[in-house]
């Protein structure tokens, strides 16, 4: 299995504790064990939510495949005016602690906005946690069509990491961040891309297709 580089520090932080605790077990006694066994339940949670499985990424034309793992929750027109400049879709997914919690490129393309905002860390599916929560987005253009990914905190994470630099190039499916201990990832994409999914799906970052590219797909 695959883990994310930004959760060593976790990993082998509750891991050394676990460690110590249950070596504490042979020196003072059998009250220790309780407080080991919780350390090592502790350990086994932080490795897996920072797992990172490898994806087969859809191969077919004109596919917009889902930014990150998790259920969605909302799909609406809104005004976009940051990178979209105007009136564009938006797929809102929701994840919890449980969920694989690395985000992925939904198309190929060129990095043409990349921006950073602190904010609140309201929980992640209230409708406002869009404009208020601390958030990155990564807008990318992909055969002349804009689109935006947003990863957004949630009550409980405090860590966003976005990976591509403003002015490169990624591929779809490739991996573009990570939010630690749950959150929300917003996708905006064109009005007329047809879309392959509902409210209340349950989606896999990086390997569920969401919305199909309107007309021939072109090179970003």
């Amino acid at each position: 299995m695959r883990f994310a580089r930004e959760g060593y520090p976790f990993m082998l932080g509750t891991a050394f504790l676990a460690a110590l605790a249950w070596g504490a077990v042979a020196v003072a006694g059998s009250w220790t064990i309780v407080p080991a066994s919780l350390l090592t339940l502790l350990t086994a949670f932080v490795f897996y939510f920072f797992r990172d499985p490898e994806r087969e990424v859809p191969s077919g034309e004109g596919a917009v495949i889902s930014p990150g793992d998790g259920k969605i929750i909302d799909i609406r027109e809104v005004d976009e005016s940051s990178f979209i400049g105007g009136p564009c879709r938006r797929i809102t997914i929701f994840l919890s602690i449980f969920n694989v919690h690395v985000q992925r490129a939904p198309v190929s393309g060129h990095v043409a906005h990349r921006e950073y905002r602190p904010g609140e860390f309201a929980v992640a599916w209230h409708p406002k946690a869009s404009e208020k929560n601390e958030q990155s987005s990564l807008g990318l253009i992909a055969g002349g069509h804009r689109v935006l990914v947003r990863q957004i905190a949630g009550l409980i994470a405090r860590r966003i990491v976005t990976y591509p630099e403003q002015g490169g190039q990624v591929e779809r499916g490739e991996r573009i961040g990570l939010i630690r201990f749950g959150s929300r990832v917003d996708l905006f994409m064109p009005l007329d891309w047809s879309l392959d999914c509902a409210v209340g799906d349950k989606v896999a970052g990086g390997s569920t297709v969401l919305a199909r590219i309107s007309g021939p797909e072109e090179a970003p």
